[in-house]
C-alpha cells in the first residue's frame, strides 16, 4: 500500500520533461515530508455506516504508511461546513488558523466556495494520482455543475440519478419523467421523493427540469429570473400532475432516500431512488433487499456528477490535506471503494489505463442489483439553479 500512497509516479505530460518531472518529483517529496505528524480533519458527510468504515479503513493506512492521522468530523450538510469557513475568513483567520483541513464537496457547495475566495490554492492537478483520473470520458471531474474546478477540488467518486425496484412488483420500470407519471397514475400512493433541499430530492426535481425545459442550454449558464420563469414553467405543471397521485397525495414528502429505500423494502412504495448506482446491490449483498430487486436509468440519461475534496484557504494541515486527497485516488483506495461489499461508490479513474496489476483490482463479476444497461450522464445545471429552484419548490409544495 505504501507504493500506492508514496506514489512515484507522474503526468505523463512530465514523462518527457525530465526537469519538469525532477521539479514535480521534489515538490511531492516536501509534501510527503510536511504531511508526516499532522491531523487532516475532514469533515464528510456520515449518513452511511459503509462510508464511515471506508474512511476507517483509509486512516488506518494513512496512519501506517505516513504518519498522518484522519480524523473524520462527522456532519450532515456540507454548506455548515461553508457557513464556518465564511465566518473563520470573516473574522479575519488567516492562512492556517482554520478548523477544516479537507471537506467532502461539490455543485452549489463547491461555487460558493470558489466564489468567495475559502478554498487553498490548486492543488488537485500536482497530486501524482490525477494523472489516472478519466478527464475525457469522465469530464465532470473538471466540471463541477457547469463551473470549472481549475484543480481547486480533487474528484473522488461519480454519481449518477438511479432508480431501484423489486421486479416482481414493477416489472416495466419507468423510463422517462412522463411513463413515471403514468406509472403513478396507475399506482396512486405508491411512488414519492425525498423532500428538498435533500439532495436526492432535488436530483429529482432537476432531472424533470432537464427533461421539460424549453431549452435545456440555458440550464448551463447562472440562473436569472427571466431563465427561471422560462425554463421551469413546464417543471411545475408536471409536479402539478403528478403530485396528487404520490405518497400522502403530494402534502407530505420522506425525509432522505433512505426513508424512500425502506418504505420500497416495505412494500409501501414500488420504487426508490438514489445517487449510487451500486446502491440496491449494497443493499442485496447486505441482504436487506431481495436479489429480485432491479436497478435502472432513463433511456435517454439522468443527472451525474462527480463529488470531490477540497482544502478550505485556511487548512492548519494543507500538506496532510493533499497526502490524503492523493491516496483516495490512489488505484487501491478507489478499488476498494467501487467494491459493492465495501460501498460500490463508481470510481473516476480510468481503469483501462491503469496497470495490469492495478487494473486487475476492479476486475469483478456482474452482481444482482447492479444497473444492467448504463444510460448517458446528463450534465448537471449551473450550481445556481439549485438554490433558486429549492427555493421555488418550497414556496409551491412546502407545508
Amino acid at each position: 500500500m505504501a507504493a500506492l500512497g508514496a506514489v512515484s509516479v507522474l503526468p505523463a505530460t512530465l514523462a518527457v520533461r525530465p526537469a519538469a518531472a525532477q521539479v514535480a518529483s521534489t515538490a511531492w517529496a516536501d509534501t510527503l515530508r510536511a504531511a508526516r505528524g499532522q491531523t487532516v480533519y475532514f469533515n464528510a458527510w456520515a449518513g452511511s455506516e459503509r462510508i464511515n468504515a471506508y474512511l476507517q479503513w483509509a486512516a488506518g493506512e494513512l496512519q501506517r504508511d505516513f504518519g498522518v492521522k484522519l480524523q473524520h468530523v462527522k456532519i450532515s450538510d456540507a454548506a455548515d461546513v461553508i457557513k464556518r469557513v465564511r465566518a473563520e475568513k470573516q473574522a479575519g483567520r488567516k492562512d492556517t488558523e482554520g478548523t477544516v483541513d479537507l471537506v467532502w464537496i461539490n455543485g452549489e457547495n463547491f461555487a460558493a466556495m470558489k466564489h468567495d475566495g475559502l478554498l487553498s490554492a490548486p492543488f488537485a492537478e500536482t497530486l501524482p494520482n490525477f494523472q489516472w483520473v478519466d478527464t475525457v470520458g469522465k469530464p465532470t471531474t473538471l466540471v463541477d455543475f457547469s463551473v470549472p474546478t481549475d484543480g481547486l477540488e480533487s474528484p473522488w467518486g461519480m454519481a449518477q440519478l438511479t432508480f431501484f425496484a423489486d421486479a416482481k412488483r414493477l416489472a416495466k420500470p419507468p423510463q422517462s419523467m412522463a411513463e413515471l407519471l403514468a406509472l403513478a397514475r396507475s399506482q396512486p400512493g405508491r411512488i414519492t421523493y425525498p423532500r428538498p433541499p435533500e439532495f436526492h430530492g432535488t436530483t429529482f426535481i432537476k432531472q424533470a427540469l432537464i427533461e421539460h425545459a424549453p431549452d435545456v442550454k440555458a440550464l448551463a449558464l447562472p440562473v436569472t429570473p427571466a431563465a427561471l420563469a422560462a425554463q421551469t414553467a413546464p417543471l411545475w405543471r408536471f409536479l402539478d400532475a403528478l403530485h396528487p397521485h404520490l405518497w400522502r397525495g403530494g402534502k407530505q414528502f420522506p425525509q432522505n432516500s433512505a426513508a424512500v429505500r425502506q418504505m420500497m423494502a416495505d412494500g409501501e412504495l414500488v420504487m426508490a431512488l438514489t445517487f449510487n448506482p451500486n446502491e440496491a446491490a449494497n443493499e442485496i449483498a447486505a441482504k436487506r433487499l431481495p436479489a429480485t430487486v432491479q436497478s435502472w436509468q432513463f433511456a435517454k440519461g439522468t443527472i451525474g456528477n462527480t463529488h470531490f475534496v477540497a482544502i478550505p484557504y485556511n487548512a492548519p494541515s494543507k500538506a496532510g490535506a493533499q497526502l490524503v486527497a492523493n491516496f483516495l485516488l490512489s488505484p487501491a483506495a478507489q478499488a476498494r471503494k467501487a467494491d459493492i461489499d465495501v460501498w460500490g461508490d463508481p470510481t473516476v479513474l480510468d481503469v483501462a489505463r491503469l496497470p495490469a496489476a492495478e487494473r486487475a483490482r476492479f476486475q469483478s463479476a456482474s452482481r444482482p442489483g447492479q444497473v444492467a444497461v448504463t444510460a448517458p450522464v446528463l450534465p448537471e445545471p449551473h450550481a445556481s439553479w439549485v438554490d433558486a429552484i429549492e427555493k421555488e419548490w418550497t414556496r409551491r409544495y412546502g407545508v
